[in-house]
């Protein structure tokens, strides 16, 4: 029975989450240019607004992998609870909608709900990333090392801040 509720929760805040991506057009600057190939590969997730699926997620990671229809395999694996908890892994699958920026996809989960993922900034040499969506309550500060320096967190949450996004439940990940 808790199996089941757990899976009718889960399913109802992902309908939610896709429900807040209609915007056709980002209510938001998106990053200015993302070479989509330098973008592939493994994130250290950093900081990120829990959802159902991931709430006290520690060793975070996405991957990206260009399928050749030209969607992007997504693998998000992490640790439930502690650094040793157990490994959880989902496996969306993003479209890019804007080809000429490649800064905004929609990603897929279950074959079935689609939501909105807003790439609003990456550095040139593709290391810092900061992801978010329309209703500016969900939102990843991901780099390519599982550690990142105090001040470039702190200077990618202020770009978080800065566009008014909701961080009363941003959380810090950890990575050991």
């Amino acid at each position: 029975m808790k199996k089941i509720c757990s899976t009718l929760i889960l399913i109802s805040g992902i309908f939610l989450l896709a429900a807040c991506t209609s915007n056709p057009v980002p209510n938001q600057e998106l990053a200015e240019m993302v070479d989509i190939e330098k973008f592939m590969g493994t994130w250290y997730v950093h900081g990120y607004s829990p959802t159902a699926i991931d709430k006290g997620a520690w060793n975070g990671t996405e991957t990206y992998e260009r399928l050749p229809d030209g969607k992007i395999q997504t693998t998000y694996e992490f640790r439930k609870g502690s650094p040793e908890g157990k490994l959880k892994t989902y496996h969306p699958v993003g479209t890019i909608v804007n080809t000429e920026t490649n800064a905004e996809w929609r990603m897929r989960f279950f074959g079935i709900i689609n939501a909105a993922y807003y790439i609003l900034y990456v550095d040139p040499d593709h290391t810092f990333t900061v992801i978010g969506h329309p209703n500016k309550k969900y939102a990843w500060i991901m780099s390519r090392d599982p550690q990142i320096p105090e001040k470039r967190y702190s200077d990618l949450r202020r770009e978080l801040e800065e566009r008014e996004y909701h961080l009363s439940n941003f959380e810090r990940m950890g990575h050991e």
